[in-house]
C-alpha cells in the first residue's frame, strides 16, 4: 500500500472513531435529558423518580459517563428520601448512589456534583447504619465536603453541607456553631430562594434558643414564591418550616406571628 493510501486509511480510521465518539455522546445526551425533565417536577408525580432512575440504569450500563453517574447518584438519593419504604430500602438505595458517586468520580475527579452526591449518600448511610460504620462515613462526608469547597468555594450546596457538619458535629470532631452560621448564611447570600439551607440555619437557631431568628427563616420558607428546588420544597421544606413554626408558637417562644395559611 503506498504512503497516500496509508495516510487516507488513517484518516478514514480517524473519522470512524470520531463519528463513534460524537455518536455515542449524542445518543446518551438525551437519556440525561430526559431524566432531569422527568426530576424538574417530580413531587407532581413521584413515580417520576422511579422512570428517570430505569433511564439511567441502562444508560450507564451501556455507555457510562460521569454525567450519566452523576445523575444516577442524584436519582438514587431520591429514591432513598422519598420512595424508599423501610431503612433497609433506604440504605440500599444510598449505597446505591454512593457507588455511582464514586464511578463518576473515578472517571472525572475534579467533578463537584459527584463529590457532593457521595457526601449526600453517604451522610444518609451514616444514619442509618451502626455507630462503628458511621464514624468511618462521617470522615468520608467530612473529606468530600472539604473537597467539593476546595474545587468550588461558592457551591451553595457544598457550604451548606459544611455548615450542616459543623452544626451537627461534637466540638472534639470540628463542630462550631459560630462557623455553621456563617456557611449557612454565606450560602443563602449566594441563593436566597435554597429552602433547605434556610430549614437549616432555623434549625441551628433552635439549637442556640435564638427563637425570633428561627422563625424569621422559617416564615421566609413558606412565603418563598420561588424555591430553587421546587420538589423538595412542596414535599420536604415547607412541611417542616410549617411543623417547626407551629411547635415554637405553641411553646410560646414567637407570639404575635401571622397566622400559618392551611
Amino acid at each position: 500500500m503506498t504512503s497516500t493510501a496509508c495516510r487516507a486509511c488513517r484518516g478514514f480510521v480517524a473519522q470512524l472513531i470520531i463519528g463513534a465518539v460524537v455518536l455515542g455522546t449524542a445518543t446518551a445526551q438525551p437519556s440525561v435529558e430526559t431524566a432531569r425533565t422527568l426530576l424538574a417536577a417530580w413531587h407532581d408525580d413521584p413515580a417520576r423518580i422511579d422512570r428517570a432512575r430505569a433511564l439511567l440504569e441502562a444508560e450507564a450500563a451501556s455507555t457510562p459517563s460521569a454525567d450519566t453517574l452523576v445523575e444516577l447518584s442524584e436519582t438514587w438519593f431520591l429514591t432513598g428520601e422519598f420512595r424508599a419504604q423501610s431503612d433497609r430500602e433506604r440504605l440500599a438505595a444510598y449505597e446505591q448512589g454512593s457507588r455511582a458517586a464514586r464511578r463518576a468520580i473515578a472517571i472525572s475527579p475534579q467533578n463537584e456534583r459527584a463529590h457532593l452526591l457521595l457526601a449526600f449518600n453517604s451522610g444518609r448511610t451514616a444514619e442509618i447504619t451502626g455507630v462503628m460504620r458511621a464514624l468511618a462515613l462521617v470522615t468520608t462526608v467530612r473529606d468530600e465536603s472539604s473537597t467539593v469547597l476546595r474545587l468550588n468555594p461558592s457551591s451553595v450546596e457544598g457550604l451548606i453541607l459544611a455548615g450542616g457538619l459543623a452544626a451537627g458535629l461534637p466540638v472534639v470532631m470540628g463542630g462550631d456553631r459560630a462557623k455553621a452560621e456563617k456557611l449557612f448564611t454565606r450560602a443563602l447570600e449566594l441563593d436566597p430562594h435554597h429552602t433547605g439551607g434556610r430549614i437549616e440555619l432555623a434549625r441551628l437557631y433552635i439549637a442556640q434558643h435564638r427563637w425570633g431568628d428561627a422563625a424569621h427563616e422559617l416564615q421566609a420558607v413558606l412565603e418563598d414564591d420561588a424555591p430553587s428546588d421546587a420538589p423538595r420544597w412542596a414535599t420536604r421544606d415547607r412541611p417542616r418550616a410549617r411543623a417547626l413554626l407551629a411547635e415554637l408558637r405553641e411553646r410560646g417562644r414567637v407570639p404575635g406571628l401571622p397566622p400559618q395559611s392551611p
